[in-house]
Order: structure tokens, then C-alpha cells, then sequence
């Protein structure tokens, strides 16, 4: 089972208030462990300019913006930019799938700064990682459901209304989830 391009939707009563009603981008998954991006939760009073203003980039034309979210738990002081694909750093960008790019070299900042960069973009501090089996295990707990990832979801859907537009693309009605797991 490999999840790479897809989201991970927070169940209820999961038992980590870091993921509470969270929506994951799994941008690698495999043998080795997982890595992803909360796409849903902004960071308080962080936003773009202030990230360009600490690294010496200035916007052209000034005012370009646009918030920074909590991409995880695990190297929350490091940048990754989760994007559409069009877009190709100079550098290094990972493909995920035909829709989404991720990269996190300085250069992408640069571009965005410029307004010569990907057409769409979340930028994130920040990431979430599994190590090997741990994740199939929390699906397995019922501490996740797995979603195809749709761009206008990820890139144009409010934070506040993306936990349940995911939930809402398999059909489930967010009001009917229960904390609890069932087993037959």
C-alpha cells in the first residue's frame, strides 16, 4: 500500500491534540516510513513576509503574502513548500504526483517573492513522520481514513473548512464520526 499523493484525514479521539481535525499531504510513503504536511492548521501570527523579512528577500511587487502553516511536529523550524507541479526549483523540487510538487530549498521563496513561482502553494514549518509500519498501524487504529488528494481542496479550500470537505469526498458526514473503533 503506497499513500504518496494522498491525505490523511484525523479521526476523532485520536490522542494527539497535534492532529486534532488535521488533514495530512502524504508526500512520501513506503517501506521506510512516511512524511507528510498539515495543510489545514495556520501558524499563529506567522506569515510569509515575516519569513522573507528574517532571510534578507524582498517581495517584488511588495505585499505578496500569504500565511505559514504548521506542517508537523518534526523539524518545525524547517521550510517545505507543498505546490503544484508546473513549478520546478532550480534546485531540487520532489514530484509527488501529476497535481503536487514539494520543495524546500531557498530558492522557491525567492521565485515566490518575485511572483515566479508556482501558480499555487502552501508553505509550511514544520512536517509529520512515521516511522516504518507506524502509520498502517494508526489506519489500523481507526486514528486515520485516507483520501485522494483534490488541488482545489488543498490549495483553495479555507483551513477551517478543509478537515470536512476531505471527510465529505468519501462520503462521510463529519457530525456522524464517532471517537471509537469497532472491530468484527
Amino acid at each position: 500500500m503506497d499513500l504518496t499523493g494522498k491525505l490523511l484525514i484525523a479521526m476523532p479521539g485520536m490522542g494527539d491534540l497535534r492532529f486534532e481535525h488535521s488533514v495530512v499531504f502524504l508526500c512520501s510513503h513506503g517501506d521506510d516510513g512516511a512524511m507528510g504536511l498539515i495543510i489545514n492548521k495556520p501558524a499563529e501570527d506567522v506569515r510569509l513576509s515575516h519569513l522573507l523579512e528574517q532571510l534578507d528577500i524582498s517581495p517584488t511587487p511588495p505585499g505578496q503574502d500569504m500565511p505559514v502553516h504548521f506542517g508537523g511536529p518534526v523539524e518545525s523550524a524547517r521550510g517545505f513548500v507543498l505546490h503544484s507541479s508546473e513549478y520546478a526549483s532550480s534546485l531540487q523540487s520532489m514530484p509527488v504526483s501529476d497535481e503536487f510538487s514539494m520543495t524546500a530549498t531557498l530558492d522557491i521563496l525567492e521565485d515566490i517573492a518575485t511572483g515566479s513561482g508556482p501558480d499555487k502553494a502552501l508553505m509550511m514549518l514544520g512536517y509529520a513522520g512515521w516511522g516504518p509500519g507506524q502509520l498502517e498501524s494508526e489506519i489500523a487504529l481507526n486514528g486515520w481514513l485516507t483520501a485522494d488528494a483534490d488541488a482545489n481542496l488543498v490549495f483553495d479550500a479555507a483551513d477551517s473548512e478543509k478537515w470536512g470537505a476531505a471527510l465529505q469526498s468519501l462520503g462521510v458526514d463529519p457530525l456522524t464520526l464517532s471517537a471509537s473503533a469497532g472491530h468484527a
